[in-house]
């Protein structure tokens, strides 16, 4: 994962890492957007915006979603209809016309820090 450089003040604290559950969705309050944020088993960290866009009503985001693996991509799969997310993009797998927000992610001395939407490349 490439390092993302921002603004020291861009970069929001929201927890310690050993605070989020391996393989199972958090969320917070980011640059006023809500965000969930996913730690898996090598304790690397996601954050994608937490709505699903397939779903009519509210269910809860995908924070809710169950974490899994096609291959070497992460993904979160959307609570109401299954659909997978990659955790590093946001993209749907299952559909390449939809994805939701990915936002950057460090993590400094234990602390998860999320920075701004991630520009998504062309």
């Amino acid at each position: 994962m490439a390092e993302v450089s921002a603004p020291p003040d861009e970069w929001q604290p929201v927890c310690r890492i050993v605070e989020l559950e391996v393989d199972r969705g958090a969320t917070a309050l980011v640059h006023g957007q809500a965000v969930a944020i996913f730690r898996t088993g090598d304790d690397t960290v996601y954050a994608l915006g937490n709505h699903d866009p397939f779903a009519r009503a509210a269910v809860g985001g995908i924070a809710k979603g169950i974490v899994g693996r096609r291959g070497d991509v992460p993904f979160v799969a959307s609570p109401a209809h299954k659909h997978a997310f990659d955790l590093r993009s946001g993209r749907c797998l299952d559909d390449s016309h939809v994805s939701v927000p990915a936002y950057a992610v460090k993590v400094v001395e234990g602390v998860v820090l999320i920075g701004h939407r991630k520009v998504e490349a062309a």
